[in-house]
């Protein structure tokens, strides 16, 4: 057969759960053949995904990958913490993040995956990854929490003495620990889209109201309580980790004011293992 349609690899995905690639070969070797295919799927212990696909896999790790000015952050999950600790695991977590690093976020690890689900048994889903590579003066950073259950991955764009000084690869480190650590939902408060602060903003006036004080009063309150939250969920403005009595501004223009040249932070991803994964049941 020259050529295998996409509803026939569609078919072939649906009744045994293996990869698209994996199901274009099976066709391709079966001549279209949907059977024969499933049996070469079931030879090669591909097919087995069928059956645990529809299981929960919730438990796995967190994994950074970076090398030549190039950083990706993968989530693989699967569905127990034995099958998470194991080194197999691991290392198949640490495969996975390499293979995106290399060929971005779309990279096909179907082959990977599914050689996985055949040896453990258990449903594993590459659930998300992300990609930075940066242009110009940019570096990326990463840091991985309490052994792949919080991970982080920076870029930021660096000028001056601070990009070749001892201090600049620390500071990366750092700077993904305090968004471990903190959490942020944005780099800066300029970075806040309106629809956020246009909630808050309503939550904070019905808040004040109750209070019966005078309207210019209330606006203050208002403001007040913007400043808070900006601390609260803007990197740059939280208070350091390691030093909270600065923010996290002021503690990196300090680290760069010794060396000199500048560090501008671009974004940031954090991925927390099964955060918003959906049960059972």
């Amino acid at each position: 057969m020259s050529e295998v349609s996409a509803a026939l690899v569609r078919d072939l995905r649906d009744k045994t759960g293996a990869g698209m690639m994996d199901c274009k070969r099976a066709l391709a070797d079966s001549a279209g053949d949907l059977e024969r295919a499933i049996v070469i799927l079931r030879e090669k212990g591909l097919a087995a995904a069928a059956k645990r696909a529809t299981r929960v896999a919730s438990e796995g790790v967190v994994v950074a990958a970076s090398a030549d000015g190039v950083g990706a952050l993968v989530e693989v999950n699967c569905e127990t913490d034995f099958v998470a600790r194991t080194p197999e695991f691991q290392a198949l977590a640490g495969e996975i993040a390499d293979q995106v690093r290399t060929h971005g976020e779309q990279a096909d690890v179907s082959a990977l995956v599914n050689g996985a689900i055949a040896k453990t048994g258990e449903n594993i889903v590459v659930r998300r990854a992300v990609r930075f590579q940066p242009a110009g003066n940019g570096l990326v950073g990463s840091y991985i929490h309490a052994g792949g259950k919080i991970g982080v991955l920076i870029e930021v764009e660096s000028s001056g003495s601070i990009t070749s000084a001892p201090d600049c690869q620390p500071a990366l480190k750092d700077l993904a620990m305090q968004v471990a650590a903190a959490n942020p939902r944005f780099v800066r408060r300029e970075e806040v889209t309106s629809d956020v602060l246009d909630s808050e903003r309503a939550i904070y006036r019905t808040q004040a109201a109750a209070s019966g004080k005078p309207e210019a009063v209330i606006e203050k309150m208002i403001t007040g309580k913007l400043e808070k939250f900006f601390k609260d969920v803007c990197l740059l403005e939280q208070p350091f980790i390691k030093d909270p009595d600065r923010a996290v501004s002021k503690w990196l223009a300090d680290v760069v004011g010794k060396v000199g040249g500048s560090i501008t932070v671009k974004r940031f991803a954090r991925f927390q293992l099964g955060e918003q994964t959906e049960q059972a049941g």
